[in-house]
């Protein structure tokens, strides 16, 4: 039997991220993940790419891996909304020398990155691949069988395991979902023409179109959303016609293109815990709240979800409280369920929006493409938003250990 501060359910770039986050403090935890780090890491495993956003790049800092993935990332300094091909398009930029909007990197440079440093850490111990047997929440501690049988103890059980956690199921916590009958076909390719770290969002009325700056200047990564019953047949496509289709829909802004990447497609779906804490337990990342892609913020929420229990488990220890004491836990709640509900009913709202059909729906939605490019108190707020530098930032999010 091993005694730990945290054990953390779910081994995932949220998961990890909080391993080394309370590292960087002294506090121990056990991570468990099913998975071999060779899996989550091979060039084929799932194809996608994140956006990181500047906040959560500031935490990267504090817990001492930015360095490591500086050199695989692009900086999105750039983004370009547009309703369909039309030329005119709403911009959030930054000017030269400021902080950039965001990271993009590939998911698998940062699984390996986040696992070779949890690897290293003094206060973490891997325990992959395996799987929670048994999992006892009593009054004075939680324990945890492990499928090996090894047994693990600590004051408080962190749930990382994703979209859909068995342990959130077993705990009876509720959640609100549903499809959107969309999928996401996720690829890369490459341009003739330099993307100059921008980032494109095109909306269409069957769904988003991003186009994403990966690293070397001439090389995209592709979210591609489109009706479910259309998925099948995107996937079916020679590379030839695909790349012919995607051209089409990027209306010659990167020139040329040409496949970089094999193609995934994941369905979409919205689902939101009626509530992220249980008796001794914490809900981070995708076990918590599971967002539409449209706006690139979904591992960003989770990185988020990371700062804030860190801080609050950090100044806890500090007065001397139980690390699983319902006073913390309620904290950590009212912190996060607010801000991870708004951005959650924001992204809906928005994807909701930009797929009405009609010529009137899409005069209101250039309309307010073009008030929010005049209008610099508007247009300052949506640009925070996409740092993820707006409301109350944990200390990790502005650079700084608790």
């Amino acid at each position: 039997m091993s005694n730990h501060d945290v054990i953390i359910l779910g081994g995932g770039l949220v998961g990890m991220a909080l391993g080394l986050a309370l590292d960087r403090h002294g506090f121990t935890s056990a991570i468990v993940d099913p998975l071999e780090t060779s899996t989550v890491t091979a060039s084929g495993f799932d194809g996608r790419a994140s956006a990181v956003a500047s906040a959560s790049w500031r935490m990267f800092k504090a817990i001492g891996i930015a360095d490591t993935l500086a050199p695989y990332g692009s900086e999105i300094r750039r983004i370009e909304v547009r309703d369909g091909l039309q030329p005119e398009a709403l911009d959030f930029s930054v000017a030269e020398g400021d902080e950039p909007l965001g990271i993009m990197l590939e998911n698998r440079i940062l699984r390996g990155t986040l696992r070779d440093a949890v690897a290293k850490a003094e206060h973490v111990s891997l325990h992959i691949p395996n799987k929670a047997a048994d999992i006892d929440r009593a009054d004075h501690g939680v324990t945890v069988t492990l499928q090996s049988g090894e047994t693990l103890k600590a004051p408080l059980l962190v749930v990382a395991e994703g979209r859909q956690s068995p342990t959130r199921q077993a705990a009876g916590i509720p959640i609100a979902h549903w499809s959107y009958d969309h999928a996401a076909i996720i690829s890369a390719f490459d341009h003739s023409e330099d993307h100059q770290t921008i980032a494109h969002e095109i909306f269409f009325p069957d769904g988003p179109f991003a186009l994403l700056p990966l690293k070397g200047g001439k090389r995209s990564a592709l979210v591609w959303t489109v009706k479910a019953s259309d998925s099948e047949g995107v996937m079916a496509l020679s590379d030839r016609a695909f790349m012919a289709e995607v051209t089409k829909r990027t209306g010659g802004l990167l020139g040329d293109l040409s496949p970089a990447a094999p193609r995934s497609a994941y369905p979409l779906g919205f689902h939101h815990a009626a509530r992220i804490t249980d008796k001794r337990l914490v809900l981070i990342g995708d076990a918590a709240h599971g967002i539409h892609p449209i706006a690139g913020q979904g591992v960003n929420l989770g990185y988020r979800d990371v700062a804030a229990l860190a801080e609050v488990l950090v100044e806890g220890a500090r007065l001397g409280l139980d690390l699983g004491d319902a006073q913390l836990l309620t904290r950590y709640q009212r912190w996060r369920s607010l801000d991870s509900l708004a951005v959650s009913v924001a992204t809906d709202s928005l994807n909701r929006l930009f797929g009405l059909p009609g010529t009137r729906a899409r005069s209101v939605r250039r309309f307010g493409l073009g008030l929010v490019q005049k209008v610099t108190p508007l247009k300052s707020f949506f640009m925070a938003e996409a740092r993820g530098t707006s409301g109350d930032l944990p200390r990790l999010l502005q650079g700084e250990l608790v």
